[in-house]
């Protein structure tokens, strides 16, 4: 839980408002976090991912009420990702089981139409005891500063959070990273470059190097 404790990498962004934006936020988050919810993995499905938003303190709670969202001037919630892949080594283990003692019943060999429906009634068995593996994300919200923090390293995890989010409140969300601040600022990008004291370089007697000091 990297907003309550714990240093971690996140990517920063500016909430931007749009047409389909809610006005009451402490009415519109909720229900559409709730409208994204986390759903648990089907085991008998075919289905090896589920992804959706939890509540911050409870990976497995998804009711979101006002005083679980919002906590003081930020909202804050997680998006938890849940994939379920059955080991190889147990699928080989059982898939060798059972043909020993298919040849031991019917003195023959498994045909391969008979291989491929043991195999897909071994891998059932195994999704239904296979622990899912489980990741959450937090996202924090400054409902001042309109700053969005998803606590993330990976980009396409970050991508994936950004577009749930557009989808369940119409957000325009804004990347703030130093080109991009630096681009609202009005300042040159090609000033963002490192400067020679940073790679090691002399400078020429008098001149000088403009630094651009900015928080990414």
């Amino acid at each position: 839980m990297p907003v309550l404790r714990g240093a971690v990498t996140f990517s920063r962004f500016r909430v931007e408002p749009s047409k389909e934006a809610p006005s009451d936020i402490k009415r519109s988050l909720p229900r559409g976090l709730k409208a994204n919810a986390f759903e648990p993995i089907d085991r008998r499905s075919e289905d090896d991912r589920a992804a959706g938003f939890v509540e911050l303190e409870n990976a497995d709670a998804v009711d979101f009420s006002v005083g679980r969202v919002f906590y003081g001037e930020y909202a804050l919630f997680s998006f938890r990702i849940d994939s379920l892949k059955v080991p190889a080594a147990a699928m080989k283990a059982e898939l060798a089981k059972w043909t020993t003692q298919f040849e031991a019943e019917n003195d023959r060999p498994a045909s391969r139409a008979e291989k491929t429906q043991a195999k897909a009634q071994i891998k059932q068995m195994l999704r239904t005891r296979t622990t899912p593996r489980t990741n959450v994300l937090d996202v924090s919200w400054n409902q001042n500063t309109q700053q969005l923090q998803v606590w993330a390293a990976s980009r396409k995890v970050v991508e994936e959070i950004l577009i749930a989010l557009e989808n369940a409140l119409g957000l325009k969300l804004v990347a703030l990273t130093p080109a991009a601040i630096a681009q609202a600022s009005g300042i040159d990008e090609g000033a963002l470059g490192p400067t020679a004291e940073l790679i090691g370089m002399d400078l020429p007697a008098g001149a000088g190097a403009e630094v651009v000091h900015g928080e990414a």
